[in-house]
């Protein structure tokens, strides 16, 4: 079992996936034991139940559910910055995640 636990929902689950892989090498190489996983925004609340992540990041393009998941969970929700998202900067993304989760 990974120690952290961090998931990405997008549109699709498509985009993220990439992202997943570039955070999965930066997390990687910097010696960090995590799970990363990404998930449509229609699956979010399914694989939220199954994974139990310690920490959701959603892609820009579903930025409107951010209030909907902050009213419900209890773990840090961000919207991904955009920039890094468009640039697929894997090693930011998971540096912020692993902030947020503290």
């Amino acid at each position: 079992m990974a120690e952290k636990t961090i998931m990405l929902c997008c549109a699709a689950g498509m985009s993220t996936s990439l992202l997943v892989s570039k955070m999965q090498k930066a997390a990687e190489s910097d010696g960090i034991d995590a799970e990363i996983f990404a998930t449509a925004a229609a699956d979010a609340d399914a694989k939220l139940e199954e994974k139990h992540p310690d920490v959701l990041m959603l892609g820009p393009q579903v930025r409107y559910l951010e209030g909907q998941f902050k009213g419900k969970l209890s773990i840090p929700v961000e919207v991904i910055n955009m920039q890094d998202y468009g640039m697929m900067n894997g090693e930011k993304v998971l540096q912020e995640a692993i902030k947020l989760i503290g």
